[in-house]
């Protein structure tokens, strides 16, 4: 499959389109960008790293039984994916308190939830990816009501999975975002699950392992998500 011509540059990938109309190429750039656009960098190996951890991720989802975007990986910072018709809704689990909801409730950090919320976010950077009620996504179109329960279930699906694989490395996955879309009319697990969209952390230090490490100013971000993925077994090399 060939790649063809430039469809989309988002914030830490471009999207290509290829010689099949159903599939795209994805390549995972070294940009790191905060604060929709306000705090940008490059950082060395950050897209070979991201392409890498999301290429296991969706492979451990898959053989659960989730059905994801993903196709093969091509290169180290390329991977083929199924072209979705996206829906424009960001579905977000919290296992514990951190970042807009710990701010919004005025929560102390690390509280664990019990259940685990689920959340829904408007996907505009302009607006800041407002939030958004489950009846307001449907008058809006965004979604209907019986895609919206798909999407909440396979998230929380998304999530048993994942915290067991984290868990056993000795992380907590403190919440994540996903984003979902259209294939031949089923709904399907799109874009990236990778430190750049969710939070971890060492169970014993609390030490912070994904993007607030940039937000925050920590350094060392590529190391930390480096850190996580040799943890869970992500061939890096």
């Amino acid at each position: 499959m060939q790649k063809q011509t430039l469809l989309y540059t988002g914030k830490a990938k471009s999207v290509y389109e290829t010689d099949n109309p159903d599939y795209l190429i994805l390549h995972f750039r070294n940009d790191a960008s905060a604060f929709n656009g306000e705090k940008i960098a490059k950082l060395d190996r950050k897209g070979k790293v991201n392409n890498r951890f999301n290429s296991f991720i969706m492979g451990k989802l898959a053989e659960a039984g989730i059905k994801t975007h993903f196709e093969k990986q091509l290169s180290e910072d390329e991977v083929l994916v199924k072209r979705l018709t996206m829906i424009p809704v960001e579905c977000v689990v919290r296992n514990y308190s951190a970042g807009g909801l710990m701010k919004r409730l005025g929560l102390e950090e690390g509280l664990a939830l019990v259940p685990p919320t689920f959340e829904l976010f408007y996907k505009d950077d302009k607006l800041g990816d407002p939030m958004l009620s489950e009846s307001t996504a449907v008058a809006l179109g965004y979604a209907t009501q019986a895609q919206l329960d798909e999407m909440k279930a396979l998230t929380y699906q998304v999530n048993e999975v994942l915290s067991k694989i984290f868990d056993e490395a000795g992380l907590m996955l403190v919440d994540f975002k996903l984003e979902f879309g259209l294939f031949k009319d089923g709904i399907v697990l799109g874009d990236e699950f990778s430190p750049d969209g969710c939070r971890l952390w060492d169970k014993e230090t609390k030490k912070k392992l994904d993007k607030d490490r940039f937000r925050q100013g920590l350094g060392d971000v590529v190391e930390g998500y480096e850190e996580v993925a040799r943890r869970i077994g992500v061939p890096l090399e």
